[in-house]
């Protein structure tokens, strides 16, 4: 990559986000926190510049077209490219999820934030990432989204508790990122999914067994792939995850 890598994190003030902007940021790159809370994102990115990583702020509302276009122009001004987009922001859209009980407006929710919103920033950041010379795109995703894992008759393949916003949500993450892979094949351009594990964030209620920082090894290891790693894969620390 050039000298100057620059990655985008998006939802990276806190968590695993902001524990994937640390990694890439220790490899000596620029990193852009993407966030929509301005004192969270500020914070983060005085924390990460005192940790000694060249980080700058992006506001950002992966659910706000306008936000995420000004989001571009920004890391082009800051920057003229991008060689590492990591669409972290995700929410689940509040428990239970049984569904013969949920709100259709909470599928919505967690749809608009989890998929279209990685679709939208995607998108916006393309023309940017067509600039570098080796650009990866990190989607995470989560092994609840694994219908494998969901239809197991164990308790070793079945991933998590009912929730059908939250899981088919990330089931429909990975089928959109093949998408992506299929479109973007003979290009240079890497995109993959990656699993964090069972991670201790706000998203759970800190219910996790890993720390932020293990759930981030996934993304950090897909952003700094060569280029003739894989593209269109879905993994997690042990390797592949069956779909």
């Amino acid at each position: 990559m050039s000298e100057r890598t620059t990655a985008l994190v998006t939802g990276a003030n806190k968590g695993i986000g902001y524990e994937i902007a640390v990694g890439l940021g220790a490899l000596g790159w620029s990193v852009g926190v993407g966030a929509r809370d301005d004192r969270r994102r500020e914070a983060a990115v005085e924390r990460l510049r005192a940790a000694g990583v060249d980080a700058f702020g992006v506001p950002l509302d992966v659910t706000d077209d306008a936000s995420v276009t000004a989001a571009a122009r920004l890391i082009e001004e800051q920057a003229g490219h991008l060689d590492v987009l990591v669409n972290n922001a995700a929410i689940t859209g509040g428990m239970p999820q049984d569904p013969t009980l949920v709100d259709p407006a909470t599928i919505r929710t967690v749809v608009e934030t989890n998929v279209i919103g990685v679709i939208r920033v995607t998108n916006a950041m393309m023309p940017l990432l067509r600039r570098s010379a080796s650009p990866r795109i990190v989607n995470m995703s989560s092994s609840v989204g694994s219908l494998t894992r969901q239809s197991g008759t164990s308790a070793e393949l079945t991933a998590g508790p009912v929730a059908v916003a939250y899981a088919p949500s990330k089931t429909f993450l990975n089928a959109v990122t093949l998408q992506y892979a299929r479109e973007l094949s003979g290009t240079n351009i890497l995109i993959n999914m990656g699993c964090p594990g069972y991670v201790a964030t706000d998203l759970n209620g800190h219910r996790g067994v890993r720390t932020p920082e293990q759930g981030a090894a996934i993304a950090i290891t897909l952003a700094t792939l060569p280029d003739d790693g894989p593209t269109g894969g879905f993994f997690d620390d042990a390797g592949a995850v069956p779909w």
